[in-house]
């Protein structure tokens, strides 16, 4: 027995030694304002990860994560993105958060045939472009926007709406899908009422605006690190208008930031639900907080499902080369064409990369220290729009 056992050892060791490497890289800014979005990217890609090495491994290969922080800079995604290409243990990528680090970023990806699954980029054109290695598990924002605008007009009766941006691809191409919408519903937002900012901390211009056109509601298209503190400025200034914005706003550190007592107010639209609403993502949950000693969030999940969905193509691919590793073209073909059924839902693909149907969901803050007091108002499922 201790013979036999022995041998099993050296046979394993043998194993671990001839693997070889594969690796799924993760871009996402794990440094700056957005750490919270990013790390949730990074670490739901991980848990996947870890739970599948012991596979790869019997498989004949050494699965491990490559995370890169990019910063929600483009220069860095793209810097980031060569690097990645020239790392032929790479076989996909999960990421980005922010659409305008995606979009050029995908296009050096592209360039070898990378395959690019994202748990949170909404704009129209990461997709639209109908590039074969680029596709997204969540909702965009020519569906996102409108879908606010109609919450806005017909549930919360908003007629004048002062509508803020960041002036990124994301916040700008939200907030222009969210007006377009409203104004078609009935909204009044003049010129005026349309701002971009990229400031950070002082608000007081701006809000001195807002107070002298005397909104029904304040629509935001950004993320929370800026977000927060307009909040915060503008209720200490006794404004208690509505404020909406897209699924930038959702996050625990909103709370932090812009103090629980000033968010009650704060609704948001997002195309990554709260674990609330997936009843497979609980076990994940639990060992998500075990591992990290961190709750998991909406993108979290989404992300461990991108992962998910690279690592089935990664089998998938492997088998139809009789157990060698697989080449990015193989990858990317098997992405696309997956049928995936996972903790968000059952994930296939269009001829543009877009999730065939996906999930919008309303929320609203519940003016607690905890995001998972977050009330859900509406859930919607919508066919991905066609490419111009």
């Amino acid at each position: 027995m201790k013979k036999l056992f022995t041998a099993a050892l050296i046979l394993a060791a043998a194993v671990g030694l001839n693997a070889e490497t594969i690796k799924i890289a993760t871009q996402s800014p794990l440094s700056g304002g957005q750490t919270a979005f990013g790390e949730q990217l990074k670490l739901g890609t991980q848990y996947a990860i870890e739970e599948a090495q012991a596979k790869f491994k019997a498989l004949g290969f050494d699965l491990q994560l490559a995370a890169y922080d990019d910063q929600a800079n483009p220069d860095t995604g793209v810097s980031n993105a060569n690097r990645i290409i020239n790392d032929p243990d790479i076989l996909g990528v999960v990421g980005h958060f922010n659409s305008g680090v995606a979009i050029p970023s995908s296009e050096v990806y592209k360039t070898v045939n990378l395959v690019l699954v994202s748990p949170a980029n909404t704009n129209p054109k990461v997709t639209d472009r109908k590039l074969p290695n680029v596709n997204r598990i969540c909702g965009r924002d020519d569906v996102q926007g409108p879908a606010g605008a109609a919450f806005a007009v017909n549930e919360l009766k908003a007629k004048k709406i002062f509508v803020l941006n960041d002036k990124t691809a994301y916040g700008q191409g939200l907030a222009q899908a969210f007006k377009d919408a409203a104004v078609k519903l009935g909204a009044t937002i003049p010129d005026s009422a349309f701002v971009g900012t990229e400031e950070r901390s002082n608000f007081i211009p701006v809000i001195t605006q807002i107070l002298a056109f005397g909104p029904d509601l304040v629509y935001f298209g950004g993320t929370y690190d800026q977000i927060a503190p307009f909040t915060k400025q503008l209720r200490e200034r006794g404004l208690k208008t509505p404020i909406l914005g897209g699924d930038g706003l959702e996050s625990g550190d909103y709370i932090t930031l812009a103090g629980a007592a000033n968010t009650g107010n704060t609704y948001y639209t997002t195309v990554a639900g709260p674990v609330s609403m997936f009843p497979k993502a609980a076990a994940l949950a639990t060992g998500f907080k075990k591992k990290f000693n961190k709750d998991i969030e909406g993108f979290g999940i989404y992300a461990y499902d991108c992962a998910k969905i690279i690592l089935s193509a990664l089998e998938s691919s492997i088998k139809a080369a009789k157990g060698k590793k697989p080449t990015r073209d193989a990858v990317t073909a098997a992405v696309r064409a997956i049928k995936y059924d996972g903790l968000t839902g059952k994930v296939t693909f269009d001829d543009k990369g877009d999730k065939t149907v996906a999930e919008y969901f309303i929320l609203k803050y519940a003016g607690t220290d905890s995001l998972a007091d977050n009330k859900v108002f509406k859930t919607i499922s919508q066919a991905a729009p066609k490419a111009p």
